[in-house]
């Protein structure tokens, strides 16, 4: 599977994995992995095989289920073979927390944190659908950074989920899905995304510096 690396080749490793509907090179994807980079982390991103099949012929191919993604993140993580934090935008960051929750401690020997960038705690719509089960079993930090109006998930909903104490959250003001908020909120969307990255940068530090 291709790899694409943003920053120093000795930089603490954070394995970034898209959503369901945008590849590697989103604008998002982009910027996050970026911003990283400029605060010394080594980032690699990757296509999970559907979505490298729409980039290279166009189709639209929805998600392949689980366990196909989960095999395919896992020979990622294993290939790379150090100390690494493991998460991604949506459906990746999901994608990232099954991996944890079901993978074996010697399959994941190298994995030191996960973080979530707007975790889709529910389908858009179905918020009795939870997504939810599965993350009190994982035993690395978990990080998540939610819009405060995800309608996969807003702040008042996922209060009221009984989750670890143990994560760690960032929230932000307004912000949706993609973490952009309205106009009346004063935030922009370039803010939320250069305090995300600093936030995570400091984190992806904690789990493999400190």
């Amino acid at each position: 599977m291709k790899l694409i690396f943003n920053g120093p080749e000795n930089g603490p490793l954070f394995v970034f994995s898209h959503g369901a509907g945008a590849p590697l090179t989103s604008d998002f994807m982009e910027k996050v992995s970026v911003g990283l980079a400029e605060q010394g982390i080594r980032v690699a991103r990757f296509n999970f095989n559907y979505m490298q099949q729409r980039v290279e012929t166009g189709s639209r191919r929805p998600p392949e289920r689980a366990p196909h993604l989960l095999k395919q993140f896992l020979e990622v993580v294993q290939g790379l073979d150090q100390p690494m934090v493991i998460g991604g935008k949506s459906m990746g960051g999901r994608m990232a927390t099954l991996l944890a929750a079901e993978s074996t401690a010697e399959q994941l020997k190298q994995v030191k944190g996960i973080a979530c960038l707007g975790y889709p705690f529910h389908p858009q719509g179905k918020p009795e659908k939870l997504r939810t089960e599965h993350l009190a079993t994982i035993k690395q930090p978990i990080a998540i950074i939610q819009g405060s109006r995800d309608k996969l998930g807003d702040q008042h909903e996922v209060i009221g989920y009984s989750l670890p104490e143990t994560f760690q959250w960032y929230w932000l003001e307004d912000g949706d899905h993609d973490f952009k908020p309205r106009v009346k909120s004063g935030f922009t969307h370039q803010q939320h995304i250069e305090s995300s990255i600093t936030y995570l940068a400091a984190y992806i530090k904690r789990c493999l510096v400190e």
